[in-house]
């Protein structure tokens, strides 16, 4: 199923090898003329013989402005498609995406998958705002309006459910923001949607630092009826260069995740991205690039690196050196790497698995998952 490319591999000598069709590995994998790999690539090959022994429900983001092509790719493999994403005002009055979401849900219905609001406190910035996470769970009268108009868009779009991705919640708003997802799941639950609540990848109930001190993972996981594990962004854009997902973190948070939380209810968090650093890596000043998964293996391709796997991350990463004589660090996710989160996920018997973000579309996972699960589908 994984082929890891050597020294003087082409295309069609793997095709031999594998017994398999040199068409196949190059769809499959997104391979561009004139089908270079490098070395150190790790190739999805199709295994025909091979039979999902479980189902997993399958989440994932997009924004509303998501290439169309791309998304209609990405459903068959999704049982739930989160839009990104409402707002709303300290008086708790909902603000829409700037772009109209009608497209997204209708695409999303032509494929069997609901449609998921996902409510983010974000500010005029653009930044997680938690003083309006503050006013909206300490004012009884913008909860009320803002679950009545909830309900209202949720009906009116054709939406099946929210997901409430609060960030940097304050300490001091702990149980009132756990009190305000219950309130959500209770006056939701009767109309048949269903609540999702995301949250920061902890490994203890009193972590320090203003990202987990205001999760209580017990509380949310009895509130909501599920949740999505954040098991990503330790390699963040001002982050030293180091792997997204390491497999060895993500484990450390759904061990405790298991102690406080139904495994039924948990989805782990999946990125479907990487990050090229430049070096040498300056803390406060370097800022690394987002990159897609296949972007990366074509940028790897083009400066003839070779890919290495890290066996405790269970994560690619390279190193190059581009036309003006900097060096970079690149650390991203192949098929190796999602199987390690695969198999993570059916070790611990989760619900499935959340992807941030569906903005690219990488071939070789979703058929690696469609071989690993049976997809739920709810409509």
């Amino acid at each position: 199923m994984i082929y890891v490319v050597k020294e003087g591999d082409s295309v069609y000598s793997i095709a031999r090898q594998t017994d398999t069709s040199a068409d196949d590995i190059i769809y499959d994998n997104q391979i561009n003329e004139p089908y270079i790999l490098a070395e150190g690539q790790a190739l999805y090959i199709r295994d025909y013989m091979n039979t999902p022994e479980r189902s997993a429900y399958i989440n994932g983001y997009a924004y509303p402005f998501i290439n169309e092509n791309i998304l209609e790719e990405t459903l068959r493999y999704l049982t739930t498609l989160s839009i990104f994403s409402y707002g709303f005002t300290t008086e708790g009055e909902l603000i829409a995406p700037l772009l109209d979401d009608s497209r997204l849900i209708n695409l999303a219905y032509d494929y069997n998958v609901k449609s998921i609001l996902t409510l983010t406190p974000l500010g005029i910035d653009g930044k997680f705002n938690n003083q309006l996470i503050h006013e909206l769970v300490n004012s009884r009268s913008a909860r009320y309006m803002l679950i009545s108009e909830l309900i209202a868009i949720l009906g009116e779009k054709g939406y099946g459910g929210v997901d409430i991705d609060f960030e940097y919640i304050m300490a001091e708003d702990r149980d009132l923001f756990t009190d305000f997802v219950a309130q959500v799941t209770d006056a939701l639950n009767p109309y048949g949607y269903e609540v999702s609540v995301a949250l920061a990848p902890k490994i203890s109930a009193d972590q320090p630092g203003l990202l987990y001190q205001g999760k209580d993972y017990g509380g949310l996981g009895a509130a909501a009826n599920s949740v999505l594990l954040m098991t990503y962004e330790w390699g963040y854009r001002y982050s030293e260069p180091m792997a997204v997902a390491p497999i060895n973190k993500v484990r450390q948070v759904v061990e405790y995740a298991v102690t406080e939380i139904p495994t039924y209810k948990i989805d782990l968090g999946i990125p479907n991205y990487g990050y090229d650093w430049p070096l040498p890596y300056e803390k406060g000043v370097t800022e690394a690039v987002t990159i897609g998964n296949i972007e990366a293996v074509n940028i790897a391709v083009k400066y003839g690196a070779r890919i290495n796997f890290d066996e405790i991350a269970m994560s690619p990463f390279f190193n190059y050196t581009d036309e003006n004589g900097t060096e970079h660090e690149v650390w991203f996710e192949d098929v190796r790497s999602m199987q390690a989160k695969f198999n993570l996920i059916k070790e611990y018997s989760l619900r499935g698995a959340g992807y941030w973000q569906l903005m690219r579309f990488f071939r070789a996972n979703w058929l690696l998952l469609s071989e690993e699960f049976y997809i739920n589908k709810l409509l």
